[in-house]
């Protein structure tokens, strides 16, 4: 958890520590924390065990106390399922997530941002490689990712559009591949704006609310490659473009 111009802890954060900085977070204005569901970094993520269940519910016990929402990036099934048993507020990528707990996060509110842009643009290369664990690991989430998303989306699990990839601003594409993963245009469309403003308690088009919009000159319902090319953007009154 960082905010800007902060250089990253690299010692160890002990409760009290960690409480003070989602404090700091929360006065900052952060809408959410992010933190991972494996103890490494890719890619040394395949050999690692996740973060333990009970030391992920006490970040989002102590987030949720402090007012913010938690956001955990998994790419494992053991972990996946250890950000839904915490109760986090949303997963990240969640490659290898079993179906069976999808029914909890709906009940509970886990959305669930699976990034197939990313993984998809990658998924020819990985699938030349020589096979490893890695890359067997990698090929099985992503060979059960589109029919997760369709579950999560009938099992009421508000699906997002999302990444933490480069390059940045590549959410419109995210939204496209959610359409391509069998999600109702209208959902796919939602899951990159009024849907994703709900979830981030961001009011939508309503009076005296802030005047964001993106404007186009077809449906994007009936096409979503049609929003990678906005006619019209408006941020908080202002004309962008």
């Amino acid at each position: 958890m960082v905010l800007p111009e902060r250089e990253e802890r690299t010692f160890w954060i002990d409760g009290e520590v960690l409480r003070a900085q989602l404090r700091e977070h929360r006065d900052a204005g952060v809408l959410a924390v992010r933190t991972p569901g494996t103890a490494a970094r890719m890619p040394a993520w395949v050999d690692e065990p996740p973060v333990p269940l009970a030391l992920l519910t006490a970040v989002v016990t102590a987030v949720h106390a402090a007012g913010g929402r938690v956001a955990v990036h998994c790419q494992t099934a053991e972990g996946s399922r250890n950000a839904v048993l915490a109760g986090a507020d949303s997963l990240e990528h969640g490659m290898s997530l079993d179906p069976a707990l999808l029914d909890r996060m709906a009940a509970q509110g886990t959305a669930f941002v699976p990034t197939p842009a990313v993984f998809g643009a990658g998924a020819d290369a990985m699938r030349a490689r020589e096979p490893s664990a890695r890359r067997d690991l990698w090929l099985a989430g992503w060979d059960a990712m589109f029919g997760t998303v369709r579950a999560a989306h009938e099992a009421g699990v508000t699906v997002l559009a999302g990444t933490d990839s480069f390059p940045c601003g590549t959410v419109a594409g995210e939204a496209s591949w959610l359409a391509r993963a069998g999600l109702p245009a209208d959902a796919a469309l939602g899951a990159a704006s009024w849907t994703a403003r709900a979830w981030l308690g961001l009011p939508g088009l309503v009076d005296g609310a802030p005047a964001d919009l993106v404007a186009y000159g077809s449906d994007p319902v009936a096409d979503p490659a049609v929003l990678e090319h906005p006619d019209r953007i408006v941020l908080r009154g202002r004309v962008v473009r």
